[in-house]
């Protein structure tokens, strides 16, 4: 059975100050029945850590290098937030994809050195407003799903984020027909390349635009197994919705 996961991406937003709605998510969720992840900008990492513990919530990257140490200016490695306490990273989020030129090679090294560092890696993938409108995204989401995910994968190690890029912040959300398809898609071509047992087993989640007025529709839909979180995570009574309506679907 796979565990559901609510997994939040502050992105370039937080200071420490930011900790306090971290405290209130733990207070309202200090058991909760699904998997809870924060991944706070690098500066955040191992405060968060530190502050959480052995709680219930986990502390995620935003992103890592491939390289485990070098000249890479402002870079983090996989190891080094395995060292500020991280056990989660994200991988390919479009927002790198666009904002870093990151190919699915990059994202593919990137997953390869978080998982030789015992991080769990999510690997991101999604299509543009105009590769849907011209009904490319399975085209899209096949392609990112062969070259982002390294073969070592299995479902302990690895999770995939299929993200809509023309949703992401925007309000709009995909029907659910839509989500459905996209993630039965996944699956099966998990299970195709690595097996029913491991592409049975990785983690499936929806992100773009989610909130608490849309959760329990969208964690409805066949082979949704979780969220991955924007803006409505950086608010503990936003995401505590969230979290609520995962628990109980």
């Amino acid at each position: 059975m796979r565990k559901k996961l609510a997994a939040g991406n502050w992105k370039m937003n937080g200071t420490l100050g930011s900790m306090l709605e971290i405290d209130a998510l733990a207070e309202k969720h200090p058991d909760p029945k699904c998997d809870v992840l924060i991944c706070p900008p690098a500066t955040l990492v191992a405060a968060m850590a530190a502050s959480i513990g052995d709680g219930a919530i986990n502390t995620g990257g935003q992103d890592c290098h491939a390289n485990t140490s070098g000249a890479h200016t402002g870079d983090i490695s996989a190891e080094m937030l395995k060292d500020a306490g991280a056990s989660y990273v994200l991988a390919g989020h479009s927002e790198r994809r666009q904002d870093h030129n990151e190919s699915d090679e990059d994202v593919r090294n990137k997953a390869k050195a978080a998982i030789a560092a015992g991080l769990i890696v999510v690997v991101c993938c999604g299509e543009t407003d105009a590769e849907r409108e011209a009904k490319n995204t399975l085209d899209i989401i096949s392609d990112q799903l062969a070259g982002s995910i390294p073969d070592i994968v299995t479902g302990e190690n690895l999770v995939v984020a299929y993200e809509p890029i023309w949703a992401i912040g925007t309000g709009k959300v995909p029907t659910l027909d839509q989500i459905g398809e996209v993630h039965d898609f996944i699956r099966a071509r998990l299970e195709k390349r690595f097996g029913e047992g491991v592409g049975h087993s990785v983690r499936l989640l929806y992100g773009g635009s989610v909130k608490p007025s849309n959760a329990d529709d969208i964690f409805a839909v066949s082979n949704v197994d979780g969220a991955l979180v924007g803006g409505a995570s950086l608010k503990a009574e936003d995401f505590s919705g969230i979290i609520t309506a995962l628990e109980n679907s």
